[in-house]
């Protein structure tokens, strides 16, 4: 099947007891059993549900994956993969990252033994930093929310060479633009609660793996931790997916529009998307992704926190808020939401500075979305005078 229609069908078949096309909401914590030990599949939620079992099938299906697991969020998700590692095993991680990872390595795993270096994103980076206790390569490709593209494919060999794994963060690219698993990775990584929901309505994390054995680990951990999606947000998830062909076509057409426009805006000293024929990534993602994504980051000029939300607040059409990937467009302040847990010295160091903003381009018209910029960016220069 093609993408698109694995989308619509993957995983999910009619209903046997009523011929249901769309996959119910099975809203239960257990199920009768026939006997000691014999039942239709499942026993417990928590375990398995058919609703998340569909979901699970779908998601390992788009990412061309065996197996597929979902979690209650993305940073649960992460979470099962860091404790599949012991103390004293070490992970390296392309510095640009999201904020909330960031802080589940450092404040979480670290204190329990587990050591990080993080690194620029480079093949040689990543090789120059390899140690005897290195275990897992960590990449978000597109990164959040710098939008540096990281060369998978070449960074997975330096890795397997070692006998090392490699986990990439897919959020924002989707499945839709990126299949990592296909490019050398061992593992994908997803946020769904960004362009797989694509409504803002759901909270989720998901796992795609092939390697049967860390599955099992991965499996063992879902149901031991408990952090599982419940049967309706799975649904949700599920009938986000339906749509995601079509809506990540309109987020990456505005995306690059918007782009456009902010790369000729006076007051815009750099804009950061990698579909941009000036962007320093745009040969790497057009080699190794189907397209470039609706995220798009900039930085103002003589840009701070006081005079970034002149340009913040005058907004009339895009919200200011936290989270990405849904079909209305929003728009943070990286260095005091997303990535706030990040200390200011290091935040700077890699870009994440005060004057950059991070737009999510949602899926309306994109005219109005660029007056919409433009006129805050007139506000925002005006009070700058």
């Amino acid at each position: 099947m093609k993408f698109s229609t694995k989308t619509i069908h993957a995983g999910q078949r009619a209903d046997k007891a009523t011929g249901a096309v769309v996959v119910p909401i099975y809203q239960t914590s257990t199920y009768k059993q026939d006997e000691l030990n014999v039942h239709k599949g499942f026993e417990y939620s928590r375990t398995g549900n058919p609703t998340r079992q569909a979901l699970e099938e779908c998601l390992a299906a788009l990412e061309d994956g065996r197996f597929g697991l979902a979690f209650s969020s993305g940073l649960a998700a992460e979470h099962a993969v860091l404790s599949t590692l012991k103390p004293g095993d070490h992970v390296i991680a392309a510095e640009d990252m999201y904020g909330g990872t960031y802080r589940l390595f450092e404040q979480v795993f670290k204190p329990f033994g587990l050591r990080f270096s993080y690194v620029g994103g480079s093949v040689r980076d990543f090789e120059n930093a390899i140690t005897a206790e290195t275990k897992l390569f960590w990449i978000e490709s597109p990164t959040n929310p710098l939008l540096r593209i990281a060369d998978i494919s070449a960074v997975s060999a330096i890795a397997h060479g070692k006998n090392i794994k490699v986990v990439v963060d897919n959020t924002f690219a989707s499945p839709y633009f990126q299949q990592p698993l296909a490019l050398g990775a061992d593992l994908v990584v997803h946020s769904t609660t960004k362009y797989i929901g694509g409504h803002s309505d759901i909270v989720g994390g998901a796992l795609i793996v092939n390697d049967e054995a860390w599955h099992d680990r991965l499996k063992f951990l879902q149901n031991a931790v408990g952090a599982i999606p419940g049967a309706f947000d799975s649904w949700l998830a599920l009938r986000g997916l339906k749509t995601l062909s079509v809506r990540m076509k309109q987020h990456e057409e505005n995306a690059h529009k918007i782009a456009e426009f902010l790369e000729n805006h006076p007051s815009v000293t750099q804009v950061y998307y990698p579909g941009l024929s000036s962007d320093r990534f745009h040969l790497l993602a057009k080699q190794q992704m189907n397209g470039f994504g609706g995220m798009v980051s900039f930085k103002l000029k003589n840009g701070d926190e006081k005079s970034v939300n002149y340009f913040l607040k005058n907004l009339k059409i895009i919200s200011l808020a936290e989270s990405l990937g849904g079909v209305e467009s929003l728009i943070c302040y990286p260095a005091a939401m997303t990535h706030g847990s990040i200390p200011e010295k290091k935040r700077n160091a890699i870009g994440v500075s005060n004057d950059l903003v991070r737009l999510s381009a949602g899926i309306e018209n994109v005219e109005d979305l660029i007056e919409d910029l433009a006129q805050s960016l007139d506000y925002f220069e005006k009070e700058l005078r």
